[in-house]
């Protein structure tokens, strides 16, 4: 069986700026099961992957908390869960920062119910809030991919919920550097393949409703009305290596 790993992202800087922001998805990948696996089902594996990095105050990083724990308990949530086949999903959550600064704060949980949902919330709030340095979203994908071989459940799809407050400035290309039309950047250089989408953000008011409605459509396997053009079908509207190049700039001061 062919599993998609779609990656999806929340852009944070943007909400607390008063800017625009965008939730995206997703990238297709070459995972396969074998048929006839015993490995329990569900109907998504997915992964939780927040953005630590240093340009996030305490405060912007307890609503980023916030927002991912309240939307898996909220009822358009389990809604979804529940109108699956399997009823039920495989979670875990990831804090992330530079190449190598990735840490696991929930391994795998099973959510089947209310219960289990409440249970991985209180998990989520709960964990000491760190920061972290630079930002490498390329290291977080990176490091998210093999999380899926060491989830004991086998799931229907695969995604990535990448949680990011700016452009990649360490590691390689993805494809906290502040840049006018962070939502181009994250739609031209870090999502791709069948099934993108973007969900703008406009206010800070908007950021939880808008992790909850990317969620809901991650675990529906729904897309917004909008549709996103892949990458590869036309030229990046801006470079893709621009946090690179600002960070190059500033070592140079």
């Amino acid at each position: 069986m062919l599993h998609r790993v779609s990656i999806a992202a929340a852009l944070i800087a943007g909400v607390i700026a008063g800017g625009e922001v965008a939730n995206t998805a997703a990238l297709n990948s070459g995972y396969r099961v074998v048929a006839g696996s015993e490995q329990p089902s569900v109907d998504v594996e997915l992964v939780l992957a927040v953005d630590v990095s240093y340009s996030m105050d305490p405060g912007e990083l307890l609503l980023q908390r916030e927002g991912y724990a309240e939307a898996i308990v909220s009822n358009e949530f389990l809604q979804a869960l529940k109108a699956g086949p399997n009823r039920r999903l495989a979670l875990v959550y990831v804090e992330w920062s530079g190449p190598n600064d990735q840490k696991i704060i929930v391994p795998w949980r099973l959510i089947d119910s209310r219960e289990s949902a409440a249970a991985v919330a209180a998990e989520i709030a709960k964990a000491p809030v760190r920061m972290g340095s630079r930002t490498s979203i390329s290291g977080a994908i990176n490091f998210a991919l093999p999380l899926f071989d060491a989830d004991p459940y086998r799931g229907l799809r695969r995604v990535i919920d990448v949680s990011g407050d700016g452009v990649n400035n360490d590691g390689s290309p993805p494809s906290q550097m502040d840049i006018d039309d962070l939502d181009l950047y994250y739609e031209d250089c870090v999502i791709g393949g069948s099934g993108s989408f973007m969900v703008t953000i406009r206010s800070r008011d908007g950021f939880k409703e808008a992790i909850r409605t990317k969620l809901v459509l991650e675990v529906a396997g729904g897309v917004p009305r909008d549709r996103i053009v892949s990458v590869t079908e036309r030229e990046p509207r801006i470079s893709c290596l621009i946090g690179e190049a600002i960070w190059a700039k500033r070592s140079r001061w």
